[in-house]
């Protein structure tokens, strides 16, 4: 199933969005031509990122 990969994404996350941030979602998508998912990992990092700058 899919290619073999060093870092296996099994955990799966069910979100909900307001109409604006799923069309923010979509922009970033559509500009990064990028998957939902990764979109949401890079968040998550970024935010990660920034706790640790306090």
């Amino acid at each position: 199933m899919g290619r073999p990969t060093d870092n296996p994404k099994v955990i799966t996350l069910k979100v909900y969005f307001d109409k604006e941030t799923a069309a923010k979602l979509d922009e970033c998508i559509e500009e990064l031509k990028v998957s939902k998912s990764e979109i949401v990992r890079r968040g998550i990092h970024k935010v990660h990122d920034d706790l640790k700058k306090k």
